[in-house]
């Protein structure tokens, strides 16, 4: 694909570095500095204003796959997509900084069907996104990861390999799982690999399942310890983005408590927020934290524009003995090191838009449905013709590791044994690592 990415920062830099192998990028920002910090890339820059016409035709808009404008003002996104729609028959991508401008332009499209907000194909508000995943993970107890398909009645779960873990230690082919789920993969030292009947789980390995949400429900109360569900929750940084999560958290019957060391902000917070507790202090104060029973929460999300301060937030929160600790940094990489040292689930910003954009935009036309384990890993859906010869699922030997996890069948969702017959038409989602997509849907195919 080519690809226009209109502002040169942080968020594009994400955008181009897990891009730029496999696609024809242009960058755009009136400021060459910024530009020269695009230089270890293998992209075209342009520098100029993606506002102004003649800079989109010398980006070449009309052979243009999909325009990005992720540029710090909401303003200029939005009109940098309403030019590139006029221009050329191009997927736009709008990044918005405020909530007001996510309203506004879904309103737009929704209530009055407007031609200007038609012209923005997709809008991304980042903010929007964390709080999204932090959500996911909050309502399942003890997993690391979530994600949904087949409309909910499928279901992707992650859990840590603990010292009370009752597969600790055992094999695959050792360990009871209902028929309802699969394990599709392991990682361990922050490595993914397709497990078999011997693989074993060690201490701090991560299992990655896969099934109906009834099944993954009933492997969650025997094997990972979530028999109660999510209760009590403290959220440390009354931010924008902590704001947003309570406002979700408070559509729960959880009980609520936040954190914000800034007192005006706590009368804002205060005023909109009803069934959350507001406290004024630092929650990077041990006397606080203990004084407010954090060590008893279920989950404490430390959710500030700081990843120090989230660190310290977090460790501390875990030392008290709060059974799950979520943190806010601000990119992947972080992420791993975050994990490596008591936090249990850590979450960048960044990294969950650029899979936004990987999953739902780039490679919709690849059958890429989601990505796993910082990418990693990858979910396809593919649908097989109706030439497909009818077979037991034993009977297909695939060319590389991966497991055929999801059958669709109509509205029917089938967790697939070696006796399960494939038929044409079915549509099968496939777990596998990211560097052997090519080989499964060239065999698939």
């Amino acid at each position: 694909m080519r690809i226009i990415i209109y502002g040169a920062n942080e968020m594009a830099s994400s955008i181009a570095a897990e891009f730029f192998e496999d696609h024809d990028i242009v960058l755009i920002d009136p400021n060459q500095k910024n530009l020269d910090a695009f230089s270890r890339l293998d992209i075209g820059t342009i520098c100029g204003d993606a506002l102004n016409i003649k800079i989109l035709e010398n980006a070449d808009i009309k052979s243009t796959d999909a325009f990005i404008a992720v540029s710090n003002n909401d303003e200029s996104n939005i009109i940098a997509c309403l030019m590139a729609k006029q221009l050329a028959d191009v997927q736009t991508i709008c990044f918005v900084n405020k909530k007001e401008s996510m309203e506004s332009l879904n309103s737009l499209k929704d209530e009055y069907k407007s031609a200007y907000a038609q012209s923005i194909d997709n809008v991304i508000w980042p903010q929007k996104l964390l709080v999204q995943e932090i959500f996911k993970i909050i309502t399942v107890p003890n997993a690391v990861d979530v994600e949904n398909f087949a409309h909910g009645r499928a279901r992707l779960l992650e859990y840590r390999i603990k010292e009370d873990s009752e597969l600790l230690n055992k094999k695959l082919k050792d360990c009871y799982f209902n028929s309802e789920v699969l394990v599709v993969g392991i990682v361990r030292d922050d490595e993914l690999f397709i497990p078999n009947g011997n693989s074993e789980f060690q201490l701090n390995d991560k299992a990655i399942l896969m099934g109906t949400p009834i099944g993954l429900d009933i492997a969650a109360s025997e094997l990972f310890e979530s028999k109660g569900k999510v209760k009590k929750i403290t959220i440390i940084g009354g931010g924008s983005a902590g704001y947003e999560l309570a406002q979700e958290l408070e559509k729960t019957s959880m009980n609520l408590k936040m954190i914000e060391s800034d007192y005006e902000r706590c009368e804002l917070l205060s005023q909109n927020l009803k069934k959350t507790l507001i406290l004024n202090g630092s929650g990077t104060s041990l006397d606080l934290l203990a004084e407010e029973d954090t060590g008893r929460c279920d989950v404490v999300i430390s959710i500030t524009d700081n990843d120090e301060k989230n660190l310290l937030c977090s460790l501390l929160s875990k030392q008290l003995g709060a059974k799950k600790v979520i943190t806010r940094v601000s990119q992947g990489t972080t992420a791993n090191l975050f994990e490596k040292v008591g936090v249990d689930v850590a979450i960048s910003k960044r990294e969950a838009c650029v899979n936004e954009i990987k999953n739902r935009i780039i490679d919709f036309r690849a059958n890429v449905i989601a990505t796993v384990e910082r990418g990693q890993g990858e979910i396809l859906e593919i649908k097989l013709d109706k030439d497909f010869k009818q077979r037991p699922l034993y009977e297909i030997k695939m060319p590389v590791p991966c497991v055929i996890a999801i059958i669709q069948r109509g509205s029917k969702v089938i967790i697939p044994k070696g006796q399960t017959t494939v038929r044409p038409n079915d549509s099968l989602l496939v777990f596998t690592k990211t560097n052997d997509v090519v080989h499964v849907k060239e065999f698939l195919k």
